[in-house]
């Protein structure tokens, strides 16, 4: 993510977005399923799932005792009513013996739920869906969820964080936010350590265009309604996920065998918006150069208008830019902390958010190495600059532990990225650009810890470089600058 107000440098001090749900109660208690007289194997105990993955820094994100595999998202949205329909089906695997579980859904009123077929129970806690099936789930087991829902959807609010989520606009909608905004349009496992697939078909007035994730898959009209179809096959959090609805001027076309898609509001008169996005595939193939294999299936990018969103997300294989991003004319550095992410914080995906640097910290630097590919500055220039120039909050706050309420300091970016460049400076080019290509390579479609690619560093390096780190990224006081070790 990055956000259009500008910092010391010549880049962009970071404006939070996202929301907290702070709701997350415990289920039901344990339950225990008679079995058969004539079976011989003993009786299980089953239990509630867990409200939320356990994650330090947002304890209610996320529910626990399942790991989803895919979700088919099918919603209908109507813009004069401001009101969504949808269908949402889970495909999941039980990792406990379940009596009940959770999914993550905030203000939709439910209407229906089956477990594999069959109805099940639900009740809501706060934003908490509690859905207890006919009979146990087996640690194990697959099962399939079906969930219909429907209301006005409402962005999730929160004063540390901002808002984030679904977002009516003056001609359709905006699905957006971090570190959570899923759970407004549809039940979800909302946390980034369980990826899974997704199949969207978004349904809208004819006339209006719906945008999502991954490859297109075309779109069908019928009696005044258009139905728009998108899939992301690699696993993606669930933050990552997006639907933006209304008026856009669509570029397509196909890259190295992927589609490529491309939207611009028409609130916006063609220009700069639209010249920045035509630069993806070229920034992407760059890229590529440093990081390894693009890692999806589609290009893309979406930039809307609306004074709500200050902000790019790295939303997988299609980000979303905010028109801010172009009023000073062609800007294709945010293009490439965007496209960044899709190999780190997208298809690299974080296990826990305290470790959000590297996200952002590799997306800043990202931003560096394309500004010396493209002779505007150097990598070192830019280290140079922001180690004599940023805020003393700036080494106050460790970006390795930054804590909730600055998750999206100037620290995590900047200092994430002069991290980055200070690894690079004590054991060389090089190991450097080859630790970067194999933490992509080996973490793929995953998620990753700190400590993770720490080993990983040293592995490749031969280097000991706890003391590196540990100044870094978990200091308080500005580091020596870094040398060849």
């Amino acid at each position: 993510m990055r956000v259009t107000r500008h910092g010391l440098r010549m880049g962009a001090a970071l404006l939070v977005t996202g929301a907290l749900a702070l709701s997350g109660c415990d289920s039901t208690g344990a339950e225990e399923e008679p079995s058969a007289s004539a079976s011989p194997t003993p009786s299980r105990t089953f239990t509630a799932g867990a409200a939320g993955v356990g994650d330090a820094y947002f304890p209610s994100y996320g529910n626990g005792g399942y790991d989803v595999d895919r979700y088919t998202v099918k919603v209908r949205y109507d813009p004069a009513k401001d009101k969504l329909t949808g269908t949402t089906t889970v495909q999941a695997s039980a990792t406990a013996d379940l009596s009940t579980f959770n999914l993550d859904l905030a203000g939709l009123t439910v209407t229906a739920v089956t477990v594999d077929g069959a109805p099940a129970t639900h009740r809501r806690e706060h934003n908490e869906l509690v859905i207890k099936p006919a009979s146990g789930l087996i640690n194990g087991n697959g099962f399939v969820a079906e969930i219909a829902y429907e209301g006005v959807p409402k962005p999730l609010k929160n004063e540390t964080l901002g808002d984030g989520g679904f977002l009516h606009t003056s001609d359709g909608a905006i699905a957006l936010g971090q570190p959570e905004s899923a759970s407004t349009w549809f039940p979800v496992n909302d946390h980034p350590s369980d990826k899974a697939a997704y199949d969207f078909e978004i349904t809208v007035p004819d006339g209006l265009t719906a945008v999502s994730n991954g490859v297109p898959g075309g779109k069908t009209s019928t009696g005044g309604w258009t139905t728009w179809k998108w899939s992301e096959k690699s696993p993606m959090a669930s933050y990552l996920s997006t639907v933006v609805i209304g008026k856009f001027r669509i570029t397509t076309g196909e890259h190295k065998g992927r589609p490529v898609f491309s939207a611009v509001t028409t609130n916006l008169a063609k220009g700069a918006a639209d010249s920045s996005i035509a630069e993806t595939v070229k920034v992407a193939d760059y890229l590529e150069t440093v990081f390894g294999p693009y890692p999806f299936d589609a290009y893309g990018g979406v930039v809307v208008s609306d004074s709500r969103i200050s902000y790019a997300l790295e939303t997988q294989s299609r980000p979303v830019y905010a028109a801010s991003f172009f009023r000073q004319g062609e800007n294709t550095e945010v293009v490439a902390h965007e496209l960044a992410h899709q190999w780190f914080g997208d298809s690299v995906a974080l296990a826990k958010w305290e470790d959000i640097w590297l996200n952002e910290g590799f997306a800043t630097y990202a931003e560096w190495l394309w500004a010396e590919h493209t002779n505007e500055y150097t990598a070192k220039q830019a280290f140079d600059t922001d180690y004599a120039r940023v805020p003393a909050q700036v080494w106050k706050t460790p970006p390795g532990k930054p804590g909730v309420q600055e998750l999206f300091s100037e620290s995590v970016y900047q200092r994430g990225g002069m991290t980055l460049h200070a690894l690079r400076v004590a054991v060389g080019d090089e190991a450097f650009f080859e630790i970067v290509k194999t933490w992509a390579a080996e973490k793929r479609n995953g998620t990753a810890t700190t400590a993770e690619f720490v080993a990983l560093a040293e592995r490749i390096s031969g280097k000991q470089l706890d003391a590196l780190f540990d100044a870094w990224l978990y200091g308080t006081k500005k580091p020596a600058l870094p040398k060849r070790l």
